[in-house]
């Protein structure tokens, strides 16, 4: 689908409607549009400022030859940035489509993270953090305790997860993705012979814990959790989303069709189908094995992402999944 033209025209009265169309879908092709759009509007204002710095009292200038320069200005900046103009685009569109395509980045819900930072062991019995510039003044406490100075400065501690018995709990999201699938996932068990943890640890992965499951384009859940394609023998709704598929082993964002569904149960069902009809998923039914489980489903091609199944077997340890049963 072609968002915009090549070239845009500032007479093109239909681009605006167009643009915020594609945008509302996640059209990768309307994001770039709008960043070529904000380069165009940055160089204008550019070159108005040079306008103004020049002098304009010359036996040709009047209000009518003014007007007809802003209008070429404008025509010529969508022109610059529509062809590179100052990199300006290209920078925005990076940063708003960034993907992070590096392997153990991401937390066990399967969200990317920042590295994690250098860890420094402190003395049990200080139970407390030295700064500098303090003077003599006392240490920062890093204990429970609910008494604490406030240093001007300095903010107030995070508190740590919520743990039980020294074990991380999970969040409320995955206990809920869990507690409300899991009788889906027991079904799909029968069928296949996957444990359900692993079929709920896949639909995790899949859909962010339910987060990012694609939706039709009224708005309304397509029940999609492993990001099942609609190909040409699909008779069913279709709902459109834009999703990161590898190709030669980089990441570039693509809007896909997929297969829109009445229920999770028949999202579960329509899951088991697939990995009991087709020949290539073999090895993958009747896997109790966390790790072949991953493996197979990698090499098997279910998904592009070469660090699938170190992805998928991190979900299947995570907390939520591991008290589930």
């Amino acid at each position: 689908m072609n968002t915009v033209s090549a070239t845009p025209s500032i007479f093109d009265t239909q681009a605006l409607s167009t643009l915020k169309g594609g945008l509302r879908k996640d059209d990768p092709k309307a994001l770039k549009a709008a960043t070529q759009q904000f380069e165009a509007v940055f160089l204008q204002m550019v070159m108005k400022s040079m306008r103004a710095a020049t002098p304009q009292d010359g036996m040709f200038d009047s209000d009518q030859t003014r007007f007809y320069q802003e209008l070429l200005d404008s025509q010529l900046a969508q022109s610059m940035s529509a062809k590179g103009g100052t990199g300006l685009a290209a920078m925005l569109e990076r940063q708003l489509s960034r993907v992070d395509s590096q392997p153990g980045m991401e937390d066990a819900d399967g969200f990317p993270l920042l590295p994690a930072a250098k860890g420094y062991t402190l003395d049990p019995r200080e139970r407390a953090l030295p700064l500098p510039g303090l003077g003599g003044q006392r240490p920062l406490p890093l204990d429970a305790s609910p008494v604490r100075p406030r240093i001007p400065g300095v903010p107030a501690a995070v508190p740590p997860p919520p743990t039980s018995g020294g074990t991380v709990v999970p969040d409320g999201q995955s206990q809920n993705f869990v507690r409300s699938l899991w009788p889906q996932a027991l079904a799909a068990s029968r069928q296949t012979g996957i444990p359900p943890q692993f079929l709920l640890a896949q639909a995790a992965l899949e859909s962010g814990w339910g987060r990012k499951e694609p939706r039709l384009a009224d708005g309304r859940p397509s029940y999609n959790l492993f990001g099942i394609k609609a190909g040409a023998n699909w008779n069913g709704a279709v709902a459109e989303s834009v999703t990161t598929e590898y190709v030669d082993g980089k990441p570039e964002r693509q809007v896909e069709r997929f297969r829109a569904y009445a229920s999770y149960a028949e999202a579960f069902a329509d899951h088991a189908r697939l990995l009991a009809s087709q020949p290539r998923y073999a090895q993958v039914l009747g896997t109790n094995d966390a790790a072949g489980f991953a493996r197979a489903l990698q090499n098997a091609g279910y998904a592009s992402d070469p660090h699938y199944a170190e992805k998928l077997q991190r979900v299947i340890g995570s907390p939520a999944l591991s008290m589930s049963g």
